[in-house]
């Protein structure tokens, strides 16, 4: 903490220095972003706001135009297709990239990195399956188009209150035969069955004892996403989908890969089926299709839930006393897996998180100062601090460092999953398809439909989508 705060004055005095030393032709540039409002961007605003001052002379600042998740989507559509040419800088869900890319929108950066050798060791020095799933398009291809902004991942948040306590553990032993994780390791070794073994014995009435209290209200066992809007079931779902041997359409397998046969497998109905059946462990929103993101959060901080799986980036209010109740009984831990035939952890999830990319109408200059933005969140001087105040980081160069692990508790279980991430589709058609998706996953979660019918019905979509756009022979 010291080492960062000598680095944060020493930033600090550099750019008072800058600024008296602005020669009288800088100019003022402003290099406008699109992003949504949540902590990470947040973070980038007013750090940016303390610390930025661009190398060229100008004057350059971020202004970031903050919208709300539920309408991000939309909103950004909405002023791409306007010709408005607002934006400089977009974070984009790394879904969106093959439609504004083959919309004219996004700028194709081979050339400029190519020709910048800070920005080559950049792109060297972040993480892999980052680069694959954030800026490439086509998907895996050697085209790049993005940085991170916000590199995501799901963990555990769990109540080490419950989890260690002597007599819950010695409880479970009793029913399961099987240890109540306490520790990082421990969680190392569940799977989805003792996940729902898990939700199973902390499902709790009001009267019901639990940790030696009397409980005043119902509690719950486990949670995880089952929410009707933008990908909040699919992003789950599909880590059941992965680790069962299933797949999802996979695109960087055009013209061959098919859709019916695939997405409705016998091993994805299956895994389908099992995702479906731990939900009634669950506080009783996911009936309503509504456990999103955000509703699992604002559960677990009101003590109401055991342990819940959520995106890293919304885990620091568990521990912040202001707004959580289980605030100094939290710990983070890995997501559960599944055993495969040769008895070895399967780990395949659905990666989170942005990368922000440039828009396509900017002058040379705008360009180089964005970028130069670009190259700023991506140092490691702002990279630690991110980091430090709740984020996660890009490079490897920050997370691979002797310490980084104790910066926040969660960030362990980030690194550690990192190679385990794949991605939704990233072509231009991919919001017909999670749209659609989004529908039917809701049917078999709310009993409308079962696994099957659900699979079934998403298949044929995008079997006729795809091979209407060219994409399945």
């Amino acid at each position: 903490m010291k080492q960062l705060l000598t680095t944060g004055s020493a930033i600090a005095l550099a750019g008072c220095l800058v600024a008296t030393a602005t020669p009288a032709w800088a100019k003022d540039i402003t290099i406008q972003m699109a992003a949504p409002d949540w902590g990470p961007t947040r973070f980038m605003q007013e750090y940016a706001n303390k610390t930025y001052k661009s190398p060229s002379g100008n004057n350059v600042t971020l202004a970031i135009d903050f919208i709300p998740w539920p309408s991000f989507y939309e909103r950004v559509a909405a002023s791409m297709a306007s010709g408005e040419e607002k934006y400089q800088l977009v974070v984009s869900d790394s879904q969106w990239i093959g439609t504004f890319i083959e919309g004219g929108q996004f700028l194709k950066l081979n050339d400029r990195i190519a020709a910048d050798q800070e920005l080559a060791a950049i792109l060297q020095d972040v993480h892999p399956a980052l680069t694959e799933a954030y800026a490439t398009y086509p998907y895996k291809s050697d085209n790049i188009y993005g940085f991170p902004q916000m590199p995501d991942t799901k963990v555990v948040s769990f109540r080490t209150d419950l989890f260690c306590h002597e007599g819950e553990a010695s409880a479970f032993k009793e029913k399961f035969d099987k240890k109540l994780p306490c520790t990082y390791e421990d969680w190392v070794e569940v799977d989805w069955d003792t996940w729902g073994n898990i939700g199973e014995f902390f499902m709790r009435k009001s009267g019901d004892t639990l940790a030696g209290e009397t409980l005043t209200e119902d509690f719950y066992g486990i949670a995880y996403q089952a929410g009707k809007g933008y990908d909040f079931s699919s992003g789950q779902i599909n880590a059941f989908i992965w680790q069962g041997g299933a797949s999802i359409w996979d695109e960087s397998d055009q013209p061959n890969a098919q859709a019916v046969g695939v997405v409705n497998s016998d091993e994805a109905v299956a895994a389908f089926q099992k995702y479906l059946d731990l939900l009634q462990y669950s506080p009783p929103v996911w009936k309503t299709g509504q456990m999103d993101i955000f509703q699992i959060n604002d559960l677990y901080l009101q003590g109401k839930i055991a342990a819940i799986i959520n995106w890293n980036a919304l885990s620091s209010a568990a521990v912040n006393p202001e707004v959580s109740k289980v605030a100094d009984k939290t710990a983070y831990a890995m997501p559960p897996g599944t055993i495969d035939a040769n008895g070895e952890m399967v780990r395949w999830d659905n990666i989170g998180g942005q990368p922000f990319v440039l828009t396509t109408w900017n002058s040379d200059e705008v360009v180089d100062e964005a970028l130069n933005v670009v190259k700023w969140w991506l140092s490691k001087d702002t990279q630690e601090a991110f980091a430090f105040n709740g984020g996660t980081a890009a490079i490897k160069s920050v997370m691979n460092a002797p310490g980084y692990n104790d910066f926040k508790p969660w960030n362990r279980a980030h690194v550690e999953l990192l190679p385990w991430q794949k991605d939704f589709w990233h072509v231009p058609e991919f919001f017909e398809l999670l749209t659609q998706q989004q529908e039917e996953f809701d049917k078999a979660i709310t009993g409308q439909k079962t696994a099957k019918e659900a699979l079934d019905s998403i298949a044929a979509f995008q079997q006729d989508l795809l091979t209407e756009a060219g994409r399945i022979d």
